[in-house]
Formats: structure tokens, sequence, C-alpha cells
């Protein structure tokens, strides 16, 4: 019995040292899937204060992956894409329309969609708990997973951070 209670430590080591190599890895595999930033976003309805609830179909090998960074693409798209609108929610431009904005100021947008404390995390909100519906989960390839989760966006706090911030012009300034 003593014995056991020798290798509980080194036991207890080893395995969290595999659940942090598995997280590790799972963000490594996020960060690639988000560099190429492949998604879609898709107007769902206008919520209040200037946010928006849409869906972003987000691509991955990994479903968990394609989830986690939802929200990360949600926002990037809402500066460097919008989103058409639908029947009964008007669609949204990109907050620039600088297509080189992402490169000019890549410091400042490395630090905003950073995994650990980044502030595009003020701005949206995931709608649900995690789980993603059947018919949201898409199995493209071998390889890959289209999946569509729903997040809602504070497009106007979005907007006053990246003003204040010296990123975009001010509404207005051009006139």
């Amino acid at each position: 019995m003593k014995r056991m209670f020798k290798f509980l430590p080194i036991l207890f080591i080893l395995t969290a040292f595999l659940s942090f190599n598995s997280m590790a890895q799972s963000k490594k595999q996020a960060n690639q899937d988000t560099e190429s930033w492949k998604y879609e976003i898709e107007a769902i309805k206008t919520g209040t204060q200037g946010s928006y609830l849409i869906k972003v179909w987000s691509y991955s090998k990994s479903p968990q992956v394609a989830i986690e960074q939802a929200k990360k693409n949600a926002v990037h798209g809402i500066i460097f894409q919008g989103f058409v609108g639908r029947q009964g929610v008007s669609g949204q431009k990109p907050l620039t329309n600088n297509s080189n904005l992402e490169f000019e100021k890549a410091d400042y947008f490395r630090g905003f969609f950073s995994d650990n404390g980044g502030k595009y995390m003020k701005f949206v909100s995931m709608t649900t708990d995690g789980s993603v519906a059947a018919e949201d989960r898409l199995k493209i390839d071998k390889k890959t997973y289209k999946i569509g989760v729903l997040v809602s966006v504070n497009v106007s706090a979005l907007r006053k951070e990246l003003e204040d911030a010296g990123i975009i012009n001010k509404l207005g300034a051009g006139f």
C-alpha cells in the first residue's frame, strides 16, 4: 500500500502534464485554423443597443476547435467583412473599408485577438451553452467540419473601442 502512495504524486504530475499538453495542442490547432480566417457570417436578428445576433460558420479539422474560434471569427467578420441582411434584419457593412488595415495595424490586432485576454472577448458572447444543433454540424470532407454557432456581437462598443484606439475613423470624420 505504501508503494502505491509513492507513485501517486508521479501519476498526478504525469496526468496534469498530458492534460496541459492536450490543451496546448488544441490552442495551436485553433490558431492555425484562424490564421486563414475561413468563416461565413449569417444575420439572425438585430439585438438591443447596437448588437447583432449572428450565426458564424467556422471551418476546422475539429468541431470543438471550430466552436472555440466562433467568437473570434464573429468579431473579425464584423470588422473586416460585414454581413448581408435578410428579411427583418438589416445588413452590417464592415467597420473598415481598408483591406490592408489588418496588416497595417498587425501589432494591435495580434494583441486584440490574443487567446490570453484578447480584447475581442469584451464584444462577443455565445448565446448557447456551446452545444451545436445537428443541422449546424456539417462534415465537408474527410478532414474538415463546418460548424455553425450563434453569437451576439456588440457592434457599437466594438466600433467605439476601435475608434478610441485610432484603428478606424470615427463616424462622420470624413465630412
